[in-house]
């Protein structure tokens, strides 16, 4: 661990064009990585914050065979979408890139030639799978099969979902191609690997031994595993038509592997800014002073623990990552975040439907954070974190104070008196937060973090309350012009320490206490932040109360993608054997009703119904007590077979069929007639 670097490299792991960003990449990597930022940059520390866009791979071209347009379209779509939501929720990079950018191509290629002529990959010729119908080789994404490992039959080329282990497309057992469903076959192609066992030693040395007091278990935990499994040589090289052409003799056709490639793009990022902005970029990635951290999420550990430092370690001009704190997955009203079925919070539509309320997502995600371990997000633990602590804590404070010192000092602060006690107590514990919070954030445990700013604003409020200038203001009103002044540091304490983890919100606190010149270390050091006379301005509600209804709405959007998910799901049985007319117009199909219904004893799936076919009422037995007890069908209109043969059935002469069919669930229904006027008996044709 680097004690006081000279600057700070701070990378986000690059998204995928290939959709839009929901809560779950939020979470995970982008909102701790612009919470650390943004804290580093109230200290006044050199930070560069570097993102861009992954634009290669094989996830670019299966979304363009996907929507019938080119990858670049593709790429240039997403790319805009993707920029909007991280400036809309004030996710604060100082550059974001593209790695379809020339600068990256040159960059990537000429880190590829530097190892390569310095004989650090493997050249091997071996088998790879090949979709014979589409006449091309199957990069990981094209390729899903059973995993090795955990037996999920849905694991893809490159890795397995399900468990998180990383495999090769050649391990999968009974592989299928998802271009063409066929199965692929094994077909010789020459590629170059980067020989990973080489460095076996060097990061068991690097992370295990000199990280293990610093870095996260569970990023420690899955690098000690990759390890004691042993490492292999990784292809750097792929058979793809989309990517950076591999600069190598007789590498024609051939593509840079997505995951060789991507990271680069942190370094054409920084070169990117560096070059903007008149700076050197070379120290913020060549300079033992300059600390580099990575956020990633749980599911990246591999390549930036392992791959990642390999390819510096042996191009070996470069520092390596001082952390990696990786997060866990986040799931979503209990089931896990999927792109392909919609089964997310997209942050272009959360904004529709909550406009100006960034922070209270940003809070709400933080709060949770999966630091550790999967958390999961649900609505309702959304609508209380706003009601119940950011209004009715923070916003309820904040409101307090700046309508009080309207009211009584026409926004005036006022001049205290001598402090009392309590006075002293509380600023002394409010100059004690800033250090606080600084330790929860420099040892990356930012939901610790937020809690602390928000004990920030439970000290005002419970001055408040304690102190009651309201009541006060009648009989001792020279007493609550201290209680004011007091109040008035708070709030003002609040506009800053607020500013990594609700941006919008500390900018309207600012705002509203005219005052943007206290810093986070004055914070800490005075107990008069904001000083006599000075004029704030007027209030505004920070955090309005959400209501059931808003609430309701997103629940319901998530229920109808799960039936929409069940119904494009769903296995429908094949058609039968063509019939002829004759045969279709034996079948006497009637509307009738139950009258009554019991369970036929000692069996658990026969009910015994007496059913008006508008003929007669007849006996049938139906195996449906596993779905519907007697008391549910009495009375049900329902489509009755009534010319199928009689059938004893445990004793029991059933006299025709109720006609049935499953639903999205698997959950028997009744085919029955459902508009009114339809009477018992008639003909269904």
């Amino acid at each position: 661990m680097i004690d006081n670097p000279k600057r700070y490299t701070i990378t986000a792991a690059l998204p995928y064009t290939n959709g839009p960003i929901h809560i779950g990449h939020l979470a995970g990597v982008y909102v701790p990585s612009d919470i650390y930022a943004r804290y580093l940059r109230l200290q006044g520390k050199d930070v560069a914050f570097i993102c861009g866009s992954d634009e290669h791979g094989v996830a670019i071209s299966m979304k363009a065979k996907k929507e019938g347009i080119t990858p670049q379209e593709v790429i240039d779509k997403y790319d805009g979408i993707i920029r909007k939501s991280f400036e809309d929720f004030g996710i604060s990079f100082d550059n974001y890139s593209r790695t379809s950018a020339t600068i990256h191509h040159e960059t990537a290629s000429a880190f590829f030639r530097k190892l390569y002529e310095n004989g650090d990959f493997i050249e091997e010729t071996n088998e790879q799978l090949y979709d014979a119908k589409a006449d091309q080789f199957l990069a990981d994404r094209f390729v899903v099969g059973t995993c090795p490992k955990c037996g999920n039959e849905e694991a893809y080329g490159d890795q397995c979902e399900k468990c998180g282990s990383t495999l090769n497309a050649t391990d999968l057992i009974n592989p299928k191609s998802t271009i063409t469903g066929e199965t692929p076959i094994l077909k010789s192609t020459k590629h170059w690997f980067l020989p990973l066992d080489r460095y076996d030693d060097f990061l068991k040395e690097w992370i295990l031994v000199g990280h293990k007091n610093d870095w996260k278990t569970n990023v420690l935990g899955q690098v000690k595993s990759w390890l004691d499994d042993g490492l292999k040589p990784r292809a750097v090289t792929r058979d793809l038509d989309w990517g950076i052409d591999v600069p190598a003799e007789g590498a024609e056709g051939k593509k840079l592997y997505v995951w060789f490639d991507a990271p680069i793009g942190y370094i054409s990022s920084t070169k990117e800014w560096a070059a903007r902005e008149g700076k050197e970029w070379e120290p913020y990635w060549k300079d033992a002073d300059t600390k580099l951290v990575h956020f990633i999420g749980k599911d990246n550990i591999v390549f930036h623990c392992i791959i990642f430092p390999a390819m510096l370690k042996a191009e070996g001009s470069f520092i390596l990552p001082d952390n990696v704190p990786a997060n866990e997955f986040l799931n979503l009203e209990g089931n896990k975040l999927s792109t392909s079925k919609n089964w997310a919070v997209w942050l272009h539509e959360y904004l529709v439907d909550f406009p100006d309320k960034q922070d209270v997502l940003r809070y709400a995600l933080t709060a949770n954070a999966p630091e550790t371990k999967d958390n999961d997000f649900t609505w309702k633990d959304f609508q209380a974190r706003n009601n119940n602590e950011l209004a009715a804590v923070y916003g309820n404070f904040i409101n307090r104070v700046v309508v009080l010192t309207n009211k009584y000092y026409d926004g005036i602060v006022p001049q205290p008196n001598e402090f009392s006690e309590v006075d002293e107590q509380t600023l002394a514990e409010l100059k004690a937060y800033p250090a606080v919070i600084s330790s929860s954030i420099e040892r990356y445990r930012f939901r610790e973090a937020q809690g602390e700013l928000m004990n920030v604003a439970r000290l005002g409020n419970k001055y408040l309350a304690d102190e009651e200038p309201w009541k006060m203001v009648k009989t001792d009103p020279e007493r609550v012009k201290t209680q004011m002044y007091v109040a008035l540091q708070i709030a003002t304490a609040l506009g800053v320490l607020s500013e990594p983890f609700m941006p919008f919100t500390a900018n309207k606190l600012v705002k509203m206490l005219q005052n943007d010149s206290v810093t986070w270390e004055k914070v800490a050091q005075s107990s008069e932040l904001l000083k006599p006379d000075h004029q704030i301005g007027q209030g505004e509600i920070l955090f309005a109360q959400i209501d059931d209804a808003e609430i309701q709405k997103q629940i319901d959007k998530l229920e109808a993608t799960k039936t929409a998910n069940k119904m494009e799901n769903r296995t429908v049985e094949p058609q039968k054997e063509t019939t002829t007319f004759e045969d279709f117009s034996k079948l006497d199909m009637r509307v009738g009703t139950i009258l009554e219904a019991e369970k036929m004893p000692k069996a658990n799936k026969l009910l015994v119904l007496k059913v008006d076919t508008g003929i007669d009422v007849r006996t049938i037995v139906s195996g449906i007590a596993e779905y519907f007890s007697p008391e549910e069908v009495i009375g049900k209109r329902v489509t009755i077979l009534i010319n199928l043969a009689p059938r004893a059935l445990r004793g029991v002469e059933s006299q025709g069929m109720i006609l049935m069919t499953n639903n999205a669930e698997g959950k028997l229904v009744f085919v029955n007639p459902d508009k009114e006027g339809v009477d018992n008996g008639a003909v269904i044709s």
